[in-house]
C-alpha cells in the first residue's frame, strides 16, 4: 500500500497541519468531506481556521497561482476546506443544505491551484 502523501503547510501555519484531512485540491472531495464530517468535527475546523483567515490570505498574496509552492497550495485547500464548512456552522448546522432533498450539483470547471 503507497504511503500517503505528507502535506506540510508554511511554518508559520504548522500548528494547523492536525487538520491535514481538510487539505483537498478539489470542491467534489472538499463536499464529500464535509457530508462525511459530523458538526463537532466542521466546528473545530472552523474555530481553528477562521481566526488565520487574514493572516493566510496576507501569505499566500505574495504569490503568483502559477508559482505557489507546494505549502503555499495546501494552505489554500485548507482556507477552500473553511469556506466548505462555514456555511454548516454558521448558518445550517448541520452538513447538508438544508430543504435540499437529494439534489446535488456537479462542479464542471474548477479553479486551478
Amino acid at each position: 500500500m503507497p504511503t500517503p502523501e505528507v502535506k506540510k503547510l508554511p511554518g508559520e501555519f504548522a500548528d494547523l497541519e492536525k487538520f491535514s484531512g481538510w487539505i483537498l485540491e478539489s470542491e467534489p472531495e472538499r463536499y464529500r468531506k464535509r457530508l462525511a464530517s459530523t458538526m463537532p468535527e466542521m466546528q473545530a475546523v472552523y474555530d481553528a481556521l477562521f481566526p488565520r483567515l487574514e493572516e493566510a490570505l496576507d501569505y499566500l498574496d505574495q504569490f503568483p497561482l502559477d508559482e505557489m509552492p507546494d505549502d503555499a497550495r495546501y494552505l489554500t485547500h485548507l482556507m477552500q476546506s473553511l469556506i466548505m464548512v462555514s456555511f454548516p456552522v454558521e448558518v445550517w448546522k448541520q452538513p447538508r443544505v438544508p430543504d435540499s432533498g437529494a439534489a446535488y450539483l456537479d462542479l464542471v470547471r474548477e479553479t486551478v491551484v
